[in-house]
């Protein structure tokens, strides 16, 4: 008996970061980095679903804002469908948002 070959991921998401510059007391000080997402990994394969859950504040909204390009990613990659999405502008994404 075979075994079928996997197939390719529909969505591929790889070290996904997410930060938020903090601002400082003061103008001249120094700024911290608030990490909404911190080191994502996952593959959704055709026909899966993903739930993503969590304590509030965790990053689950700036996760799912990120992988439909609403929110700009600091690292890593997203790719849908072949395609390294993480860095389109917004007229690439325009087309793909409902397919996400």
């Amino acid at each position: 008996m075979s075994v079928p070959a996997p197939s390719r991921p529909i969505l591929s998401v790889r070290r996904l970061k997410v930060e938020y510059p903090l601002p400082g007391v003061w103008p001249w000080s120094r700024r911290d980095l608030l990490r909404a997402v911190d080191d994502v990994h996952f593959d959704l394969q055709p026909g899966e679903t993903l739930g993503i859950v969590g304590e509030s504040g965790c990053g689950k909204s700036t996760l799912a804002r990120a992988l439909v390009g609403l929110q700009p990613v600091t690292a890593g990659g997203i790719v849908f469908d072949g395609r390294d999405v993480a860095r389109f502008d917004e007229a690439q994404w325009r087309p793909l948002r409902r397919d996400i």
